[in-house]
């Protein structure tokens, strides 16, 4: 007997939401194919089978928070026809399992729209729960995208056809109305309820342990980022079709600065180890964006930015946050951070007091620009102006480090083409 156990699919990750099961038990099962969707603080990631058989015995249901190292399902791995009769397999049914996670097959195989047995649809995580949150079976839905993937609108436009169990004798005002999603009616005094679970729940424990454990303080700054911002304009007059690359966002520019900063003031490039009661100075700048998307806060990793130049920060930044929205990252792009920062600026937020994504240093917020009266010399001009939150842990820092530093992130954003004399 196989056991199939939640292992650890993310830095720091305790425990995962079960989301949902491509398997019953009784099922047959290839070798790699996936058994369940789980999802973490994180990532959502699929575990695959480990070896061939039928699904014996589901332990938990969808919905169900698991620790790892919890059995998920066991698999008979001697009941499969293509194995060995029991009587001749080797004595080794109790191996250990080595559990990976692999990217769905390439093709579907469907048979009128039905997906045939031990074939799983392609469809992407928040896909799937598009069809959940409305009482479809996906495998009744025939994907128009790549390789026969179910889309979001594939699903949309399932929910919205007529049934297909109404004859050509319905009336065509009565499959409209069987046509639109049914609507739950509360009375007045019945609040909607949000499931509290998943990584909402994962990000509301990382909050209360960072807080818990971390003293905040945060030190507000402004930054003129006129410089930064013509600079860019500058650049996309140059390579107008960007064939050269040279079109970036200017969050790339403060990326590379707070890089250039951290290396004048390390302190906020580390974590304490209260345990060995050292604090540890991290070698690479691996730096954090936070990110919004429909699942709720996530921070992919640009790793080793001290390495890297503006114009390649500005493209894998480009790629994780996107790929962050639609809930496609991988693992290790989430791993590694050591300084993470918050562009909350094209929100429309003017301050912050942002929460330290523990067990790091520090973090940094960036606000909304917006054009100000500035007196320079003598003179009263109009200048581009932004606003900074830095939140810094006062266990490891002092604020007027704090003050030096975010002083020194103003004067590359403020000159960027200092920035040029630091570049690798």
């Amino acid at each position: 007997m196989v056991e199939v156990k939640l292992h650890d699919i993310g830095e720091g990750m305790h425990e995962g939401e079960v989301i949902h099961f491509f398997v019953k038990a009784g099922d047959s099962v290839k070798v790699d194919q996936p058994l369940v969707e789980v999802q973490t603080d994180k990532v959502t990631a699929e575990l695959p089978s480990p070896a061939a058989g039928t699904i014996k015995d589901i332990k938990v249901k969808e919905g169900d928070v698991v620790t790892v190292g919890s059995v998920i399902l066991t698999i008979d791995a001697a009941s499969t026809p293509s194995s060995p009769k029991a009587e001749d397999a080797p004595e080794n049914k109790d191996q250990p399992v080595v559990e990976k996670i692999v990217k769905a097959p390439s093709h579907t195989a469907f048979s009128g729209g039905i997906a045939t047995l031990n074939k799983r649809v392609l469809a992407a995580p928040y896909t799937r729960k598009i069809a959940r949150e409305n009482g479809v079976d996906i495998e009744q839905i025939v994907g128009t995208g790549p390789g026969g993937r179910v889309t979001d609108q594939d699903v949309y436009n399932f929910i919205e056809q007529p049934s297909g169990t109404e004859t050509e004798e319905t009336p065509h005002d009565f499959v409209e109305e069987k046509a639109t999603t049914p609507t739950k009616v509360f009375s007045t005094s019945d609040p909607e309820e949000i499931p509290f679970k998943g990584r909402r729940k994962q990000i509301a424990k990382k909050m209360v342990q960072s807080l818990a454990t971390i003293p905040h303080v945060t030190h507000f700054e402004e930054i003129d980022v006129t410089a930064v911002m013509n600079l860019k304009k500058q650049l996309k007059t140059m390579d107008p079709d960007n064939k050269r690359g040279m079109n970036v966002s200017v969050a790339a520019f403060f990326v590379k600065a707070i890089q250039i900063a951290l290396k004048d003031f390390p302190i906020f490039n580390a974590k304490l180890d209260e345990e060995k009661e050292v604090i540890r100075l991290e070698k690479n700048v691996n730096i954090g964006i936070a990110t919004d998307s429909d699942e709720g806060l996530i921070v992919p990793v640009i790793q080793q930015v001290e390495q890297r130049n503006i114009r390649d920060i500005a493209v894998d930044m480009k790629d994780k946050i996107t790929r962050a929205k639609t809930n496609k990252l991988k693992g290790s792009d989430l791993t590694g951070s050591t300084f993470t920062i918050s562009n909350v600026g094209p929100l429309g937020s003017i301050a912050a007091t942002p929460i330290i994504n523990h067990p790091e240093v520090a973090l940094m917020a960036f606000h909304k620009t917006k054009k100000t009266p500035v007196v320079i010399g003598d003179e009263i001009v109009i200048r581009s102006m932004m606003n900074v939150s830095m939140s810094f842990d006062h266990r490891v820092a002092d604020g007027a480090t704090a003050v030096m530093f975010t002083n020194r992130v103003k004067e590359l954003i403020e000159n960027p083409y200092f920035m040029t004399l630091e570049l690798i």
